[in-house]
C-alpha cells in the first residue's frame, strides 16, 4: 500500500512512518504541512492519505476540502485529538472517509487503512499529456509518439512527471530527491542523476533527449 502522511508532530510522525513501514510493509511519504500534502496528492498516486488536522499553512481540513473540489476521488483518513461529534461532523464533511482521534493504537491505524484500501474503488481515468509531439499516459507510465512507445520505471516517470508539472522551471537535484525519494531516505545524488540518464536514453529513442536540460551545478528542468 502506498501511503502519504501529513502529520507536523516530529516524533509522532517518525513513529508512524517507521511502524507502517516495518510493521506492515506499507511505503510511506512524509510530509509536515499542508501545502506539501496537496502538492504530493495532486501529483502522486496514494491509496489512502493520513492527514493531520492541525498543520501549517493549509489544516488537513482544507486539504482534504481542496481536494475533493478539484476531483479528488482517493481515501483520505483524518487525525486529530478534537474528539467533540461536531468536530468529527466537520470533519467528514471537508470529505474525509474516516476519522481517528489521538492517542490511537497503532493496531487500529492499520486496521482503518486496511478497511479504506478496500473500499476505495476510485475508477481509474487514463491521463495524458501531450508534449512535443509525443504523449505520456500517466495511468500506465508510457511515453509515445506515432512510432515509438516506451514503458517508464516508476522512478523514470516520477521524475519525468515531476519536471513536466514544473516545465520551464530549474529543479534542484535537493528538491528532486525531496519530492521522489524523500528527504529521510538514503539515496544519494549520484541516483539521481543515473536516473536522469536513464530517462534522456529513451527520450532519445523518440528523438526527444534535448528537452531534459542540465543545469550545471543546480539541477535539471524540462523545456517543452
Amino acid at each position: 500500500m502506498n501511503i502519504l502522511l501529513a502529520e507536523d508532530d516530529l516524533k509522532l510522525g517518525e513513529l508512524i512512518c517507521y511502524m507502517l513501514k516495518k510493521k506492515a510493509g506499507y511505503k510511506v511519504d512524509w510530509v509536515t504541512d499542508g501545502d506539501d500534502a496537496f502538492y504530493y496528492a495532486k501529483n502522486t498516486h496514494y491509496d489512502v492519505l493520513i492527514l493531520d488536522w492541525m498543520m501549517p499553512n493549509l489544516t488537513g481540513i482544507e486539504v482534504c476540502s481542496k481536494l475533493r473540489k478539484e476531483g479528488y476521488a482517493g481515501a483520505i483518513l483524518m487525525l486529530t485529538a478534537k474528539d467533540a461529534v461536531d468536530d468529527r461532523i466537520e470533519g467528514l464533511d471537508s470529505g474525509a472517509d474516516d476519522y481517528l482521534v489521538k492517542p490511537f493504537e497503532i493496531n487500529e491505524l492499520l486496521a482503518r487503512l486496511r478497511a479504506l484500501s478496500r473500499r476505495n474503488y476510485a475508477p481509474i481515468v487514463e491521463d495524458e499529456i501531450n508534449l512535443n509531439e509525443m504523449i505520456l499516459n500517466r495511468t500506465s507510465q508510457i511515453l509515445k509518439n506515432e512510432k515509438v512507445e516506451i514503458q517508464l520505471s516508476p522512478r523514470e516517470f516520477q521524475l519525468l512527471d515531476l519536471l513536466i508539472q514544473n516545465k520551464g522551471q530549474v529543479l534542484p537535484r535537493e528538491i528532486i530527491l525531496e519530492r521522489i525519494w524523500g528527504y529521510d531516505s538514503d539515496v544519494s545524488m549520484k541516483t539521481i542523476d543515473a536516473t536522469v540518464k536513464l530517462l534522456r536514453k529513451k527520450l532519445d529513442n523518440l528523438g526527444k533527449q534535448d528537452l531534459l536540460q542540465s543545469i550545471r551545478g543546480v539541477g535539471y528542468k524540462f523545456e517543452n
